[in-house]
């Protein structure tokens, strides 16, 4: 309006006309710049609308197609799982991130998969998810009797971490190594501790493995990735504190691949293993609530660091006795039920329990007289399914019909009292065992001969007793110069099987002894301990299965170190009354107790 007034008053034509034409050429540039503006938005608007009638287009093809249907409905699923579980607020967000990612796929590519395995792995892990712990140590007790016989120690130690958890919030577990011979039921046990306190139970087998991506998982970068054993163990179990068993720590192995011993550090220790990383899981996962149980044959394999974060528990050989209980017990009725003798009168003595584990069976565990009793068995459900019986009542003096030959003959192992020849005890893998030590003297030039496939120690060992007798010959009654006049040769029988450690020391001085003086060394009696150069006898391990091993032999006197005698504690009370255990400081003490006058 004012510009339309001032135009009327201005009185010259030529300037009213100069500021028409200023008003008409504003006028047209702001009509250009509409016109810009509005063709921008209707270019705009048409891709838009492209756009849209596109994806309608996709969207109506994939309904025809039944894809994207499936697509909403397996994120859906996915939304719906996730919100059961307590995860952590990083690990939801990463999850619909990559639940974003799927939705805008082709459903058919390769990545898709990549990502739908990932999603999965996340959302099978037990997030918050806990069973309840049964604080009740008399049933505990109860379960674990009823399961295993004897393991004495083992069980304590679970009921105390029972009374620890029932008066302490504290929820993180112990780490148990049950170290043992084969077939002492390592493995079953950790099964019965799940039971007793009410825990779910997982276990991953350690044997062989070489590759640390068993245990921490492979990136997911690589084309078939997954998660570690841990990982999946926890994934299979469906909670945050369960009972996982280590099988075989002691058989793992390292190789180019990496160490996986390495990679279980951060699993075992209870200071890190509360965020324990996995490579393709990307995320750290609470594994504190774990009751973490570890089984090894033997310890000398495991690193030191690793053996560091472990409380070991020692599972000895069973006695005779024991045997005998488990067998009735357990092992007869199991095999009687897997044989299909439950409704038939199958009976086996107890004398003839005892002759399989003496004549059939010499082993620390029970794994091969339950292969006996299975054997037994088997050939009555034979009999009956010929029609030949219906039932059977085996016999001390019918078992060979069952079981054929004797294996293990009394002869076998002579405890004849023998010039050159002592008996030492010696501890192995599967076990006690008697250890024949052989000496020959005879002329020559002084030189020491160490047959039956020796490891190092044990030829030290032989040196050092050698080196002892030479410095003490006049005092034993042998000549001085015997070591530059006689050769003594050294075998330990059964050569095929490799032998080593310290405490054959002592018998390879006795039979070394006896060699050269022509004194018999006395034939029940057994001996073991390490020596030093001066003739002291040191104390040596194994205590228990090495008595053990003698008691089954027949052996009735042992000469241990005097420092091994509280080792004693740990022999069932039988044992230690029908056998003498005499403690030995020095090799002239041993000498005066193995060695027999020669006119005796």
């Amino acid at each position: 309006l004012n510009e339309k007034e001032e135009l009327l008053e201005m009185a010259p034509l030529k300037l009213r006309l100069r500021k028409l034409y200023e008003i008409l050429v504003r006028e047209q540039e702001i009509a250009d710049v509409a016109k810009n503006i509005s063709e921008q938005v209707h270019q705009q608007v048409e891709q838009n609308q492209k756009e849209y009638y596109l994806r309608e287009q996709i969207k109506a093809i994939s309904k025809e197609l039944g894809e994207n249907e499936d697509v909403q409905a397996e994120i859906a699923e996915y939304k719906e799982q996730m919100s059961k579980l307590k995860m952590p607020q990083n690990v939801a967000e990463k999850i619909n991130k990559e639940l974003g990612r799927l939705a805008k796929m082709p459903p058919m590519t390769p990545e898709g998969a990549v990502i739908r395995t990932y999603i999965d792995s996340l959302l099978a892990l037990p997030w918050g998810k806990f069973t309840k712990d049964n604080f009740d140590i008399d049933k505990a007790q109860d379960v674990l009797d009823k399961d295993h016989y004897g393991l004495k120690k083992v069980k304590e130690r679970i009921l105390e971490y029972l009374a620890v958890r029932a008066l302490s919030k504290s929820t993180r577990g112990p780490i148990l190594c049950l170290v043992g011979p084969p077939g002492v039921g390592k493995t079953s046990l950790a099964s019965s501790i799940a039971k007793a306190i009410k825990r779910k139970f997982t276990r991953i087998s350690l044997g062989g493995v070489r590759d640390e991506a068993e245990i921490r998982g492979h990136r997911r970068t690589y084309i078939g990735s997954m998660p570690g054993r841990i990982i999946h163990g926890m994934q299979t179990c469906g909670c945050m504190n369960p009972v996982f068993l280590l099988d075989e720590i002691d058989k793992m192995a390292s190789d180019f691949r990496g160490d996986p011993a390495s990679a279980l550090l951060e699993v075992l220790d209870p200071e890190q293993n509360n965020s324990f990383s996995d490579h393709f899981i990307e995320f750290p996962f609470d594994l504190s609530h774990v009751f973490w149980i570890v089984t090894a044959n033997a310890v000398d394999t495991i690193p030191p660091a690793l053996l560091d974060r472990l409380e070991i528990i020692q599972l000895s050989s069973y006695t005779d006795e024991e045997k005998v209980k488990i067998a009735q017990l357990h092992l007869l009725p199991k095999e009687l039920k897997l044989n299909g003798l439950e409704k038939y009168k199958v009976s086996v003595s107890e004398k003839a329990i005892r002759r399989v584990i003496h004549d059939y069976t010499r082993e620390a565990g029970v794994r091969n007289l339950e292969r006996k009793l299975a054997g037994i068995c088997r050939k009555v459900a034979f009999r009956i399914v010929k029609g030949k019986s219906k039932g059977a009542q085996v016999t001390e003096k019918n078992l060979e019909k069952y079981l054929g030959p004797v294996i293990y003959l009394d002869d076998d192992i002579s405890l004849k009292s023998s010039v050159g020849v002592a008996n030492g005890l010696a501890w192995t893998s599967v076990g006690g065992e008697l250890l024949k030590v052989e000496v020959l003297a005879f002329k020559g030039k002084g030189n020491l001969t160490l047959t039956g496939q020796l490891g190092d120690v044990m030829k030290e060992s032989a040196q050092a007793g050698y080196t002892y007798i030479r410095s003490r010959a006049e005092a034993l009654g042998i000549a001085a110069n015997f070591g530059e006049t006689m050769d003594i040769h050294i075998h330990l029988p059964e050569g095929a099987v490799p032998k080593d450690g310290p405490s054959a020391g002592v018998t390879m001085v006795t039979a070394m002894v006896s060699a050269l003086t022509g004194k018999k060394v006395k034939g029940k009696l057994a001996m073991t301990g390490e020596i030093s150069l001066s003739g002291k006898v040191w104390p040596v391990g194994g205590i228990k299965e090495k008595m053990l091993a003698a008691y089954r032999y027949g052996v009735k006197t042992v000469l241990l170190p005097k420092r091994n005698m509280q080792d004693l504690d740990e022999l069932p009370e039988n044992i230690r009354k029908e056998m003498q255990f005499i403690p030995v400081e020095h090799l002239d003490d041993v000498l005066k107790l193995a060695l027999e006058d020669k006119n005796e």
